[in-house]
């Protein structure tokens, strides 16, 4: 038996020999201060991952991506004149993306310009910079909100031209009409009547609070903003055309000849428009100086 068991032992001995060497261990700590042994294996395995992830795309998480609006209207179009733009902008869409990613739209039905420099109804007569109105005098595209009455907002958009900008007048509410008829409703008593949709955004002041369009708006880039723009109208067009009116601005008697000036502007026969002008509209058709925008257009 002693023998066997050397014959045995002497086989062992020489299959250990011929066999590899047992792999060899890295010690290393971890974050305690414990010695871990690590294989060769596992540490290339674990430089192999780490690499790749460099390599990898990183992973973005779907509640922050903002797609960017396939008709949103850039720089080049607000680069225009200020009459010029004021009836470009017609038929045009003012969007606003709420908090909640909610997006709110309406079409652009009437505006009114303001040349700045010379026109004494502009808030920029004169040249006059101030505080309150510096959006004026930035690049076109540029948003100018200011208070009126110590408590409603109007928004413009800066022109070409020194100090000048469009006001938006009304628009015809698209999409979101439930929130708008709220937003208007939180600024009535309890009580009144429900606003019928023509009714939410026929007026300066009325879009500003449909839209939800805040004081600190003022000085931002409509071509870029996230929270704000315009855009092409990708929505139904209405079947028959619309055509342009030309008529004097609203709320500026007080500044004699210029008041006159027909500066407003806005869709003859549309609904949501807030101040028609009958007579405007006769010297329009008799004169043949009302321009058509056609249904492409809108």
């Amino acid at each position: 038996m002693a023998g066997r068991k050397r014959k045995l032992l002497a086989v062992a001995v020489a299959a250990a020999a011929a066999a590899p060497p047992e792999r060899e261990v890295n010690k290393h700590k971890n974050e305690t201060g414990v010695k871990l042994e690590v294989s060769p294996a596992q540490l290339k395995s674990s430089i192999q991952c780490e690499n790749s992830a460099h390599i990898a795309e990183p992973e973005r998480s779907h509640y922050f991506t903002q797609t960017e609006p396939q008709h949103r209207l850039g720089e080049d179009f607000f680069s225009q004149p200020c009459i010029t733009l004021a009836k470009g902008f017609l038929g045009k869409v003012l969007v606003r993306r709420c908090a909640d990613g909610t997006e709110l739209r309406g079409r652009i039905v009437e505006t009114e310009a303001y040349l700045g420099g010379e026109d004494r109804a502009s808030h920029s007569a004169g040249g006059k910079r101030t505080e309150r109105n510096t959006a004026m005098f930035m690049k076109p595209g540029t948003i100018y909100v200011y208070t009126i009455y110590g408590i409603y907002l109007c928004m413009n958009v800066s022109s070409e031209g020194e100090g000048a900008a469009v006001l938006l007048r009304s628009l015809e509410p698209l999409q979101g009409q439930p929130i708008m008829r709220q937003l208007r409703a939180a600024r009535h008593k309890e009580g009144t009547r429900q606003l019928k949709d023509k009714e939410l955004c026929n007026g300066p002041s009325k879009l500003c609070q449909a839209l939800n369009i805040p004081r600190c708006f003022d000085r931002r880039d409509l071509a870029s903003d996230p929270e704000v723009w315009l855009e092409r109208d990708s929505h139904t067009s209405p079947a028959e055309p619309y055509y342009i009116v030309s008529a004097p601005r609203v709320g500026i008697e007080s500044h004699g000849e210029w008041a006159k000036k027909p500066w407003r502007f806005y869709l003859r026969g549309h609904p949501c428009v807030s101040v028609v002008n009958k007579e405007a509209e006769r010297q329009c058709r008799s004169g043949n100086v009302m321009n058509n925008l056609s249904s492409s257009d809108v």
